[in-house]
């Protein structure tokens, strides 16, 4: 089964996409900063990257930005809350740096579902 990387500096919504994911079969590995993240990428790595924007030690447009350099075929959702820009200043800097799929958080049950099989679906037919 796909293995998923949740990256949010937010314990409860890592908790929340975990609920989301994890009944549908996804290994689901969590994450609160990007510097953890890429030590989980490297020693376990994932089909899927979804990763908050705004975080300390290293933010999601840094992880975005090392994962197309170190781990290209990994798929990517980013989701953002904020910020003083607003989310969509910051969603699209991440589309643009290789984020597949973005999101304004709250992100809906339905999004993230429909991004991931999306991503994950299409990588499976393409393999």
């Amino acid at each position: 089964m796909p293995r998923i990387l949740v990256v949010d500096d937010d314990q409860a919504v890592r908790v929340l996409l975990r609920k989301i994911l994890e009944p549908l079969g996804y290994n689901v590995m969590e994450a609160e900063n990007g510097r953890l993240a890429m030590e989980i990428q490297r020693r376990m790595p994932c089909d899927l990257l979804i990763t908050d924007l705004l975080m300390p030690e290293k933010d999601g447009i840094e992880l975005i930005c090392e994962f197309k350099q170190l781990f290209p075929d990994t798929h990517i959702i980013a989701i953002s809350g904020g910020g003083i820009a607003g989310p969509e200043s910051y969603l699209v800097v991440a589309n643009v740096l290789g984020a597949e799929k973005v999101y304004t958080k709250p992100v809906s049950r339905n999004n993230i579902l429909s991004g991931v099989e999306d991503l994950l679906v299409e990588s499976c037919s393409t393999a």
